[in-house]
């Protein structure tokens, strides 16, 4: 089966963005950025919500154009949402049905590790639905005192078990953690 990887910058108090989804504070430049590009290079798919993926719009990807395929030609995009439309292309498919259902069904494909990209209650949804196997956190240097949740609603409780961690001169620290569900 194949691993579900929640690979996603965080806040030092668990944020993955502000409130209206800005990323300001975080880290966008230093030796984590080429580690971050060689990981999306191990990926063969990646799920985002609707914001996450409408985050792009700002940097000129259009409504359809899958993400990342600058850096992995082959990653195939799941767009999880009810409320955008697009047309589904070879590399980016539109997910309107119950995200756990589909999830279950993707990671007993053959392939690669998936990438969850974003947001926080997708990968909320996910947790609970006991699908995420392993998470990376780019721990960055700042508190953003409120935002978007990195498991957004979810109460789920999980132990981590911290299989690596990397710190970068600009005060950035990589985390690996195996997750561990509690009963």
């Amino acid at each position: 089966m194949r691993k579900l990887i929640y690979d996603v910058a965080a806040s030092f108090d668990n944020f993955i963005a502000h409130s209206n989804g800005s990323i300001e504070g975080f880290q966008t430049e230093g030796d984590f950025v080429s580690d971050f590009l060689k990981r999306i290079n191990t990926y063969d798919a990646v799920l985002m919500g609707r914001k996450t993926y409408e985050w792009g719009f700002a940097l000129g990807m259009q409504p359809g154009e899958p993400a990342y395929t600058q850096i992995n030609p082959q990653l195939k995009n799941y767009i999880f949402s009810s409320s955008i439309r697009f047309e589904d292309g070879p590399l980016i498919q539109l997910v309107t049905e119950e995200a756990p259902n589909f999830v279950r069904r993707l990671k007993t494909q053959p392939g690669n590790p998936i990438w969850l990209c974003g947001g926080g209650e997708l990968a909320g949804q996910l947790l609970d639905a006991h699908l995420i196997d392993e998470l990376v956190v780019k721990l960055n240097p700042v508190v953003l005192g409120e935002g978007i949740r990195l498991f957004g609603s979810s109460q789920t409780k999980v132990g981590l078990i911290r299989t690596d961690s990397k710190p970068y001169e600009n005060g950035l620290v990589l985390l690996t953690y195996q997750i561990q569900y509690l009963t």
